[in-house]
């Protein structure tokens, strides 16, 4: 988050517009809301969805997709970065309940072969992970599936970011919090790769058709479909350059996904409803998988804080980050790159959520903002996830 942005989270709470109490408030006090987080951080596009009672109540869509001018509207196609994670969580969780994952059993159970053994593929370099890397480091044999989930594999965040860009494993699967695609990705492969008699083998497109179906995504996909979608929003990173849409044309269910405020709206009212999942494994995406004991989410393999310095609810769930506040538990999911800003905030005692999508990172710096005027204090740990205390929530 850039030095502006910090102090547009710090100024926001000057606004004219009052925190609310319950209930929520009006259609008109949210648009005049998100009006003047635009304003102020300079931002072209933001989609918000409200989720009350575990209905959709609020779905709107301001500013414009492109340089063009063209409008944001609620079906335009946005990049859906990191909260392609929690839609994975809730898909694996659905194998789960089908016996064909299990949780706490180590990945190697549900693989032919040893890990080391499968790649790179010769022809399609990028089609395994380089996990012939792990060939002098046998820690990979312990990692299991809620690893990958709760960020907890030991690897980094991607192997390509690696000085030497090797994949290795910076300490013992399941002890220590710090952010992972790349586990995410090494989750997708074992459901891929695995064996068939236990029910894997399967492609995770196919696993995630039936989800965007039963829900009416329609123009939810998991790679770029080029040529398909003529509403499609582009972006603009935090100096107000423009920047293309995403076009990712392999499935990575750490962040591939492309959604709309109107789809995704729906996915988050059927997360925090629990619809599709058993109760048990839908109480295991949100319940404390991991204490999380770092001062901040990134840079990765932070070093703990003392012990009296730690949010002692701040924990890992699968696919999330967990938290209790003044409104009890809650679960929330950020989506961030160059030109992406995206977040989704869930309170489970009242099934209410905030998702807000924007084509325009600058618009980060009035996320802390918006959710405590929508849903109150929650306490969502946006001081964690950004580096700084002034997006506490």
């Amino acid at each position: 988050m850039t030095n502006a942005a910090r102090a547009l989270l710090l100024a926001f709470p000057a606004l004219s517009i009052a925190l609310p109490a319950q209930p929520i408030p009006a259609a008109r006090e949210i648009d005049t809301a998100v009006a003047g987080v635009m304003k102020h951080t300079g931002s072209n596009g933001m989609a918000v969805a409200v989720i009350d009672g575990g209905t959709v109540t609020y779905v709107r869509s301001f500013g414009i997709r492109n340089q063009a001018g063209d409008p944001l509207t609620t079906d335009t196609v946005m990049y859906g970065a990191s909260l392609t994670k929690t839609l994975f969580a809730y898909i694996v969780m659905q194998q789960v309940d089908r016996g064909h994952i299990r949780l706490d059993t180590p990945l190697a159970q549900d693989l032919d072969k040893p890990l080391p053994a499968y790649g790179p593929d010769p022809v399609f370099p990028d089609k395994y992970g380089p996990y012939k890397d792990f060939a002098a480091d046998p820690r990979w044999m312990n990692i299991t599936p809620r690893m990958c989930l709760d960020h907890s594999t030991g690897l980094n965040n991607f192997w390509f970011i690696e000085p030497d860009q090797k994949l290795r494993i910076h300490f013992d699967p399941g002890t220590s919090y710090s952010y992972s695609g790349e586990g995410f990705i090494l989750l997708q492969f074992v459901i891929e790769h695995g064996r068939a008699a236990q029910g894997l083998g399967v492609d995770t497109g196919e696993l995630a058709a039936p989800v965007f179906d039963r829900l009416g995504m329609k123009r939810t996909s998991l790679t770029w479909r080029n040529g398909q979608d003529p509403n499609v929003a582009d972006g603009w990173d935090d100096h107000g350059r423009p920047q293309p849409h995403d076009k990712r044309s392999k499935i990575r269910m750490a962040g591939s996904m492309n959604t709309t405020i109107a789809d995704f709206s729906k996915f988050t009212a059927a997360l925090v409803r629990g619809d599709g999942l058993s109760p048990e494994s839908r109480a295991e995406m949100t319940k404390c998988s991991l204490h999380i004991a770092t001062p901040h989410q990134f840079p990765p393999f932070l070093p703990d804080l003392p012990a009296a310095e730690q949010r002692r609810d701040l924990c890992a769930g699968l696919g999330v980050v967990v938290f209790d506040g003044p409104q009890g538990h809650g679960f929330y999911k950020g989506g961030h790159d160059g030109q992406t800003a995206n977040t989704m905030v869930c309170l489970e005692q009242s099934r209410r959520c905030v998702l807000i999508l924007s084509n325009d990172v600058r618009s980060e710096a009035g996320f802390a903002y918006l959710v405590r005027l929508i849903l109150g204090e929650t306490g969502v740990p946006y001081g964690w996830e950004y580096g700084d205390s002034a997006g506490k929530s």
